[in-house]
C-alpha cells in the first residue's frame, strides 16, 4: 500500500469532536463522588490500587480508538500508485458521429442521435482490448478524447452528447479529417475510422475524398455508415404551439461514403433502424487485431480493511472488558 489517499477526506472534520468528548469525559469524573462511612482509615493506608483501578479509564479509551478507526473508514482510503504493464490484443478507433439537428429526426426510436449513441456504446463494451477516441461534427468538427483504454470515459462523453454543440451543417470531410488526425501518428498496425453520418456534405474546408486520400496515406481505414429510413422520416419542429413533427426526405449521400470507404479499405453500412444498426457494429466488431501494450493504473484500491479490522477488535475488547472486568452491580 503506497501513497495512501482518501476519497472522502470530509469526514476528518469529525476528529473537531473527539477533544470535546475527551473534556466531557475529564469533567464528569471529576465531579463524580461517592460516600461511604467507616469507624477508621487505619487499614486503607496500607491498601495498594487494583489492576482493574488502574485500568478504570480503558473502556474510554478504546471507544475513542473505536471512534478513530471508524473515521478512517469513512474517509475511504486508497493506494494510488498501483501500475502494471499488460499486453493485449486490439487496434486503435476513431469513433466520428454527427450531431447535426437532423440526427434528431425520429425515424429511430427514440430518435437516430440516442440510437446511434446506445449502439456506439454497445460497441464500446464490446471491444474491450481496444484503445478508442471519439470525434463529433455537424458544420465543424471537435475532438470530444483522443484514443484512450479507459472506456467508461468514452461512455460518459457519448452520454452527454446532444445537437446544439457546433454550428449546425454536415461537414463529413472535417469529421474525418480530424479523426485522421488524432490516428496518424498511432504505432498500432490496424487503425479505424468508424464514421457515422444522416445527410450530405453541405460545408468544411475540407472535402471528403480529399480526407479520405489522407486517411489511405496513413493506412486509416474508414467504415462508413449511413443512418436513416428510405423515403420519409418525422422531424421535430419546435413551434409557438409546441413541438411539431413533419415528415421530410431522407437524403444521404451514399455514394460519397460509398467511394471514402472504398478509398481506404473499409465498407459502408446504410442503417435503416435500431436492429440494423446494432447489427451493424455488431459485424465490425468482426475486425483483426494487433498487439498493443498498454499500462494500466489502478487508483481506486479500496483499503478501508485494516483500519475496520481495528475499529471492530477495539469495540469487541471493550465490550468484552464491560461485561467481564468492569460489569456494574444494579
Amino acid at each position: 500500500m503506497n501513497d495512501l489517499v482518501f476519497a472522502n477526506p470530509e469526514w476528518f472534520w469529525l476528529f473537531i469532536l473527539l477533544p470535546v468528548i475527551i473534556i466531557w469525559y475529564i469533567y464528569k469524573h471529576r465531579n463524580q463522588t461517592s460516600e461511604i462511612k467507616i469507624s477508621s482509615i487505619e487499614g486503607l493506608a496500607l491498601s495498594k490500587p487494583t489492576l482493574k483501578i488502574k485500568l478504570r479509564h480503558s473502556l474510554f479509551v478504546l471507544r475513542i480508538i473505536t471512534l478513530i478507526f471508524i473515521i478512517f473508514v469513512l474517509a475511504r482510503p486508497q493506494s494510488s500508485s498501483s501500475k502494471k504493464n499488460v499486453r493485449t490484443e486490439g487496434i486503435d478507433i476513431i469513433m466520428a458521429l454527427d450531431i447535426s439537428t437532423s440526427m434528431l429526426a425520429e425515424d429511430f426510436r427514440p430518435n437516430r442521435l440516442e440510437a446511434a449513441k446506445k449502439t456506439a456504446m454497445e460497441f464500446i463494451d464490446m471491444r474491450v482490448d481496444d484503445r478508442i477516441g471519439l470525434v463529433v461534427f455537424s458544420a465543424e468538427s471537435f475532438t470530444q478524447s483522443p484514443v484512450t483504454i479507459d472506456h467508461d470515459v468514452i461512455k460518459n462523453l457519448f452520454k452527454d452528447l446532444k445537437t446544439g454543440l457546433l454550428q449546425d451543417g454536415t461537414a463529413i470531410g472535417m469529421g474525418l479529417a480530424t479523426s485522421v488526425s488524432r490516428l496518424k501518428d498511432s504505432k498500432a498496425k490496424s487503425k479505424v475510422v468508424v464514421l457515422l453520418t444522416d445527410g450530405v456534405n453541405n460545408t468544411g474546408i475540407i472535402a471528403p475524398l480529399t480526407a479520405a486520400e489522407l486517411a489511405r496515406s496513413f493506412n486509416i481505414r474508414v467504415y462508413t455508415i449511413g443512418v436513416g429510413t428510405r423515403g420519409f422520416a418525422p422531424y421535430p419542429f419546435q413551434t409557438p404551439w409546441g413541438i411539431r413533427r413533419q415528415n421530410m426526405e431522407v437524403q444521404i449521400d451514399e455514394d460519397l461514403l460509398k467511394k471514402i470507404a472504398s478509398i481506404t479499405g473499409g465498407k459502408y453500412f446504410r442503417a435503416t433502424n435500431n436492429k440494423a444498426l446494432s447489427q451493424i457494429y455488431k459485424e465490425i466488431d468482426a475486425m483483426e487485431k494487433t498487439r498493443v501494450d498498454v499500462s494500466i493504473f489502478s487508483r481506486k484500491s479500496e483499503e478501508f480493511l485494516p483500519f475496520a479490522i481495528g475499529a471492530a477488535f477495539a469495540f469487541l475488547l471493550e465490550l468484552l472488558l464491560r461485561v467481564f472486568v468492569f460489569r456494574k452491580i444494579p
